[in-house]
């Protein structure tokens, strides 16, 4: 008779393997109304291990509302305690589905957030910036990762995390990324620190602004073009007046879209030096083609008020359930592993970015 506690393969397909994507939902939509059974099979297999990682998600969001601890940081620290119910062969695969699957969709939803309104709103010089500061703290991480002893798929991690939307973006990063025996300490990881980054930023950037004499106009520049987390953008942004809120906001949300193109040319660049007789990711990664076209009807207003707004709600559930489903996946003994030179290279990664972005307002560039 198996033991209780039975180790269980994670990436078997119904588990949730690396290549999946919409097209996956899809099919195993279609396949429950062609082939009950297997549906109700199925369920059985994942439903435990779902369940578990939804009830940690929704008192992630609880211990948010009421008491304002970042929501993405209460997931992952309320799910590394059950670290052993990712290897029970009774809760594992479903957990396992729940930290890639439902990932992938809630990155999907998060194309309903973006439109190009806001670009016109905030002005292609700026937009510009932007896009030059990611791309630059990017291939500044991937370097800086081998000075410190970490491989570039490290460096990709973390300055893509801290470069484009933290915690989601180190999620969609990371689907994409060679399997390595330390990538789910090393996401778990980048999730923490980038997460207290940014909390620490939302503190400290309105102060900053102040001190350097930025207006309203310009600290919303600054703190969506910096901070890592939607969440605290938003909280940085109202605490200094409405209007740096609103822009703030819109500058991150720019900053957001920047998600499909650089998981997009990290699969490219994955794919071309994969070696020989492994698994590479898909050309073009299913949920980066689904965040591409929904960004796209929702900058031509296809997509009403009555079903974006839910999508978003969604988007944002299914994000903080996969990052408690990360946490359940991750061990502690591990995550105490990564050293405090990662650490320094994220505090770097955050200090140039605030750099590259406060230079042209400082200078009257923009």
């Amino acid at each position: 008779m198996a033991a209780s506690h039975t180790a269980v393969d994670h990436d078997r397909p119904m588990g949730g393997n690396r290549e999946f994507c919409l097209g996956h939902l899809m099919n195993t939509l279609i396949s429950a109304l062609t082939n009950p059974r297997d549906a109700l099979a199925q369920g059985k297999l994942l439903g435990p291990g779902v369940a578990l990682t939804v009830v940690l998600a929704m008192a992630a969001q609880f211990l948010s509302n009421h008491y304002g601890a970042p929501v993405m940081l209460m997931a992952i620290l309320l799910g590394i305690p059950f670290h052993f119910l990712s290897e029970h062969e009774t809760t594992g695969p479903g957990i396992s589905y729940a930290a890639k699957g439902l990932l992938r969709i809630g990155v999907a939803l998060l194309g309903l957030r973006v439109s190009l309104d806001m670009v016109r709103q905030i002005g292609w010089s700026f937009v510009l910036v932007i896009a030059l500061c990611v791309a630059f703290v990017i291939l500044a991480s991937v370097f800086l990762s081998r000075v410190v002893g970490k491989d570039r798929a490290f460096g990709f991690l973390t300055g893509g995390s801290v470069a484009i939307c933290g915690a989601s973006a180190a999620m969609a990063i990371s689907s994409i990324l060679p399997q390595r025996d330390t990538a789910e300490r090393d996401l778990s990881f980048t999730v923490i620190s980038v997460t207290a980054f940014s909390t620490l930023a939302m503190v400290l950037y309105p102060i900053v602004a102040d001190a350097l004499g930025l207006n309203a106009h310009e600290a919303g520049l600054f703190l969506g073009g910096t901070i890592h987390d939607v969440a605290q953008v938003v909280g940085a942004g109202y605490s200094v007046s409405d209007e740096t809120g609103d822009i703030a906001t819109v500058v991150k949300l720019i900053r957001v879209t920047m998600l499909a193109p650089v998981v997009l040319i990290g699969a490219l660049v994955m794919r071309r030096h994969a070696p020989t007789g492994t698994s590479r990711p898909p050309l073009l990664p299913g949920f980066v083609g689904a965040f591409l076209i929904l960004a796209a009807l929702n900058s031509f207003h296809l997509v009403p008020e009555a079903v974006s707004a839910p999508a978003a709600t969604l988007s944002r559930a299914l994000l903080v359930t996969a990052v408690a489903a990360v946490g359940m996946k991750t061990s502690l003994a591990k995550l105490a592993d990564v050293g405090g030179t990662a650490i320094a290279l994220l505090a770097v990664q955050t200090a140039v970015l605030a750099g590259l972005v406060l230079a042209p307002l400082l200078f009257g560039l923009l």
